[in-house]
């Protein structure tokens, strides 16, 4: 048996790295019946025909993270990138993917793309608001090579799942830190300021400078129903200093009296939009569970 890396997975084959070579291999039968589906980062063992060179998966070893959109495992941090223009930011977007990378405990950054664009009062407040929560925030350009070493020294001898809104420029930024990445890229759709999905699959990506990298396809929802209820406070980091002072334990910081968490919406120090993302996300939880 030989040990791999998944670093592709297209129309049922799966392309398996060993060293300097890959293989493509499918996927043992019982993985289906198990209802186990490999994913791009798994490391694996496969089993290899000398005459064809093709392999089988044969096992799948423990999963140090496991994301499910984009469906990545073994990634140390996440890389989630949005446009300060075209397309605008939605924040309530961003932070269900700060919620997700922050259930599975990986390290975030926040690189904030088109800084080229006249939006520096935009640029401020989305530091203000992330930075504050204790989030490392980049901002790049590509167009003028701002902050783009700044994201490649973030990348390097990391596994780092890339990922974002179609049309803020994640493609683009890849190809600057690596150009022979050549990368296909897309323009924004001036209709509906929204781009066009270039990246077609997942795919793990090896860094001339050390690491790994994850593209992935844009993305419109992230579901977050598997979150547990009780759970969803947790991981809105900003919370969490507040959440053994509230009066009622526990506590939903919605419509509770003496509540901390919303003493310090008061305050200021919880920010209007980080609040309303937690209620919106714990009505979709809450709705999931009623059906």
């Amino acid at each position: 048996m030989i040990e791999g890396t998944i670093i592709k997975g297209i129309g049922g084959f799966y392309y398996v790295r060993v060293e300097n070579k890959i293989y493509e291999c499918r996927a043992r039968g019982r993985f289906r019946k198990e209802k186990i589906t490999p994913l791009v980062g798994d490391h694996v063992h496969i089993s290899v025909d000398n005459a064809s060179k093709q392999g089988v998966i044969e096992g799948i070893m423990d999963r140090k993270t496991e994301l499910i959109r984009p469906p990545v495992a073994n990634v140390d941090q996440a890389v989630i990138v949005f446009a300060i223009q075209q397309p605008d930011p939605k924040l309530s977007l961003l932070d269900r993917f700060l919620i997700l990378a922050e259930n599975e405990d990986l390290d975030v950054v926040i690189c904030l793309n088109k800084i080229d664009l006249e939006a520096k009062e935009e640029l401020q407040r989305l530091r203000m608001i992330y930075e504050q929560i204790g989030y490392q925030v980049i901002a790049t350009s590509t167009k003028v090579k701002m902050g783009v070493e700044d994201l490649k020294e973030c990348l390097k001898n990391q596994t780092t799942v890339f990922a974002g809104p179609s049309g803020v420029g994640k493609s683009s930024l890849l190809n600057s830190i690596q150009p022979n990445l050549a990368l296909q890229t897309g323009e924004i759709s001036q209709k509906i300021e929204r781009g066009k999905h270039t990246t077609r699959h997942v795919e793990l990506l090896p860094l001339e400078f050390g690491g790994w990298v994850l593209d992935t396809p844009g993305f419109s929802s992230l579901q977050v129903d598997f979150i547990d209820k009780e759970e969803l406070q947790y991981l809105f980091k900003e919370f969490n200093e507040y959440l053994d002072r509230c009066k009622f334990q526990p506590c939903n910081h919605i419509n509770e009296p003496d509540c901390a968490v919303k003493r310090a919406l008061e305050h200021g120090h919880i920010h209007i939009s980080r609040y309303e993302s937690y209620r919106q996300l714990l009505e979709e939880i809450e709705q999931a569970r009623r059906y």
